[in-house]
């Protein structure tokens, strides 16, 4: 029986196969919108909107591998991943089921984009185990979640889900951006696709926009001819950018692990924090879910300073190392305030019933040292 490859050496070599003499250690860039193709040849056009380019093809045989998948594509953004994803299994008169715990985006996607294609979509409480069978209807198609959720780091098993959704017919669509492939594989769960946003953490620089899909060759076929109808191609440098984020992702995600487990448990005993949302906490409320269903707890971090949106105003000015900005799965600490930016459409009383209030911050944890980043809380929080 053949041996299954690490993580690491998966996310470096891909299958590993003999390499002829002289052939280049880094694979070469193809920054071509065409290629020239055999007269009279009946094979496919080498096109990079069609998404065959050798970049292209590289970076989702990897990503297919680290998931467990039969296939996977990148394309040109998380959200084109998360559009085409579902238009991929969706049709006009069916129902899409999605949690309640989404990205922002997203849920303006499914509210207010997916009625012009017929697709109804309604919305449960993930937690809520009985609500899932009870919401489902004749036409449900498919079933959308989010683990971790965005900005509470909620970990949600997906098993008695996933379970439901083969017994109903139902396709299981899971974005696992936060956990990546080393934290979390939901098709071993028994979802059906897994998308990422590979912005974030396959690529890990913040130089890139992109987005992925994996799942059945079937499916991802779906995705491909979506892909080419509606111009959401990957280009060629993006794809190769990625492919050298990825080579590290599970030393990156490892360190970001770790630090942001380590950061977490010294916010948790720091009196200015009303709260700390992170799934490596005995406090947190799924920890003892997080400790059985992920093979870590991630680099993402949730405060709340007491003072609300004053005190982290106030906090934030004077951080020197992490960067307020948005998005996340960088080498470099950001933080982003979701009452600005993922919530901002929200009214202060719905972020506190969504348990986000002001004075909320998120943290995507870089690769910095541990004790610099401590050090640098620890001098701002001295501050207020």
């Amino acid at each position: 029986m053949k041996r299954r490859l690490g993580f690491s050496t998966r996310a470096i070599h891909g299958d590993l196969e003999a390499r002829p003499d002289w052939a280049p250690v880094v694979a070469p860039l193809y920054q071509s919108s065409t290629f020239t193709n055999p007269i009279g040849s009946t094979h496919e056009v080498l096109y990079t909107r069609y998404g065959n380019n050798p970049n292209q093809l590289q970076i989702a045989r990897r990503l297919a591998l680290l998931e467990g998948a039969e296939a996977a594509i990148f394309v040109a953004s998380g959200m084109g991943a998360t559009a085409l994803a579902h238009l991929a299994v969706l049709r006009p008169g069916d129902h899409l089921l999605s949690s309640d715990w989404i990205y922002g985006t997203t849920h303006r996607l499914f509210q207010g984009e997916f009625g012009r294609f017929g697709i109804e979509v309604s919305f449960v409480t993930p937690f809520e185990q009985r609500t899932w069978k009870r919401a489902l209807k004749k036409n449900t198609r498919a079933i959308f979640i989010e683990t971790p959720t965005n900005p509470l780091l909620r970990v949600i098993d997906i098993e008695p889900i996933a379970a439901l959704c083969k017994t109903e017919g139902v396709a299981l669509v899971v974005d696992s951006t936060f956990a990546t492939p080393i934290n979390f594989r939901p098709l071993e769960q028994g979802a059906d696709l897994v998308i990422h946003s590979a912005t974030k953490y396959l690529n890990g620089h913040s130089d890139v926009i992109a987005g992925a899909v994996a799942g059945s060759e079937a499916v991802i076929e779906e995705v491909r001819k979506l892909m080419q109808v509606w111009g959401q191609a990957l280009d060629p440098m993006a794809a190769w950018l990625i492919e050298r984020g990825m080579k590290t992702l599970a030393v990156r995600v490892a360190r970001q692990n770790a630090t942001a487990l380590s950061l977490a448990e010294w916010c948790s005993r720091q009196p200015q924090f009303a709260a700390v949302h992170h799934p490596g906490l005995p406090s947190h409320p799924d920890h003892e879910d997080a400790k059985r269903i992920l093979d870590g707890f991630g680099g993402m971090l949730g405060v709340e300073l007491k003072g609300g949106a004053h005190a982290a105003e106030r906090f934030l000015h004077a951080l020197t190392i992490a960067a307020h900005a948005p998005s996340l799965g960088g080498v470099e600490t950001l933080v982003s305030e979701p009452r600005l930016t993922s919530h901002a459409s929200l009214t202060p009383q719905e972020r506190v019933r969504a348990g986000i209030p002001d004075g909320f911050l998120r943290f995507s944890i870089g690769l910095e040292d541990a004790d610099d980043l401590t050090a640098d809380f620890a001098q701002a929080l001295a501050q207020l």
